[in-house]
């Protein structure tokens, strides 16, 4: 059989049209199936028109803002003063996706003591709920504790940094607490002094006693509360017999089951998550998964350590640690995660060996290279 000129060139098309089709729908289809990042690169350094300026050159859009409270004695930011917030943020182009409260925090607090100003701390709360509601900030992150964030001597770190270190075993070794920070070991002399015995239970209890009375205004409100897990884990005994039960997984699995509620769940610090797990660098996305399917994370303090459960180095640059950050980004995304990722823990700068102007230069430096570097990671997860 004889085929014409026109007909071989007909088939030739035809295959060359095939040839280039297939490639191209492939393509489409890989597209398809890839992951939508959802993330946002965010910060929670103070609020101020300066500092807003700097969030904009590096492209920071999304934030949690600091309110001032103008009034002596009030415990919540008035609407005013939320939307005062909100307004320099829109001269400059950045939401304000969360405010937080320290409200529960720290060994003052009536809410752990249960003493007779909890109830006026709690509705306190509850009116920043209220409020950040009508001024439209969607978040309120936490700090249930009495315990502060404890670190311990500074070692080393690039350049003219330094990283902050926890060790528990040192810590308990004969005059241990003489390497504690200063403001933590006078913080832990004063828990000593007010707190007779607390332990988990109690701890429990006060934590079951809080959320009965603001989870369902979060509902009403429909106002995300992110709570900060405890930094660092510490053994049932705690430290000056104060225990961090919010320090170990389980722990942050049993808190999030208490008024289940799709506005109760994590402000979640993968640096303090890290810090809670014997094997982080291998644990780690197993942790964002479970939570981030549930979605319990809610926002995303982004860091990396050096080290594990009860001896690791804290405040290390983001591609200075153990942690694969590009396997938590992938991660996140996975999970459908939509909240930010922010900088947190940057490195100190050795202050005496500059300006006060100039440390405060490098420090902001720092937080730029942390900003480039999340983004980063954001990026690449779209693309692949």
């Amino acid at each position: 059989m004889s085929i014409s000129r026109r007909g071989i060139l007909n088939a030739t098309g035809a295959l060359a049209i095939g040839q280039t089709a297939l490639p191209a729908a492939a393509a489409v289809s890989s597209a398809r199936a890839r992951k939508t990042v959802l993330m946002k690169l965010g910060t929670q350094e103070p609020t101020s028109e300066k500092n807003f300026q700097r969030f904009q050159r590096y492209g920071v859009r999304n934030v949690c803002g600091w309110y001032k409270i103008q009034e002596p004695g009030r415990l919540y930011p008035s609407v005013e003063e939320l939307m005062a917030v909100k307004a320099l943020g829109d001269k400059y182009g950045i939401s304000i996706d969360m405010t937080d409260s320290d409200i529960g925090r720290g060994a003052g607090s009536a809410i752990m003591k249960a003493g007779p100003e909890r109830d006026r701390e709690i509705e306190a709360f509850q009116k920043t709920i209220e409020n950040c509601a009508a001024a439209g900030i969607p978040k309120i992150k936490y700090y249930l504790s009495i315990l502060p964030i404890l670190r311990m001597d500074r070692v080393p770190g690039r350049g003219d940094t330094f990283y902050m270190r926890w060790n528990y075993r040192a810590l308990q070794a004969p005059g241990g607490e003489r390497l504690l920070a200063a403001r933590d070991a006078a913080e832990i002399e004063k828990i000593r002094q007010s707190y007779a015995k607390f332990d988990s239970d109690t701890f429990w209890e006060r934590i079951t006693y809080f959320l009965e009375r603001v989870v369902p205004v979060a509902n009403q409100y429909k106002i995300k509360l992110a709570q900060h897990p405890h930094d660092p884990g510490l053994p049932p005994a705690g430290i000056a017999g104060i225990p961090n039960v919010l320090g170990t997984v389980e722990g942050l699995k049993r808190f999030v089951s208490i008024q289940e509620s799709p506005y109760h769940g994590l402000n979640f610090c993968q640096g303090t998550i890290c810090e809670n797990l014997e094997y982080p660098a291998r644990d780690l996305p197993s942790v964002i998964r479970y939570f981030g399917e549930r979605k319990k994370i809610f926002n995303v303090h982004f860091r990396n350590i050096k080290g594990h459960r009860d001896d690791f180095v804290a405040e290390c640059f983001p591609d200075d640690g153990d942690i694969d950050l590009g396997a938590a980004v992938r991660a996140y995304r996975d999970v459908g995660y939509d909240g930010m990722l922010m900088p947190d823990h940057i490195p100190a700068i050795d202050s005496s060996r500059h300006s006060a102007e100039g440390a405060k230069a490098i420090q902001e430096q720092s937080f730029a290279f942390a900003y480039g570097y999340i983004r980063a990671l954001i990026q690449e997860a779209q693309r692949t």
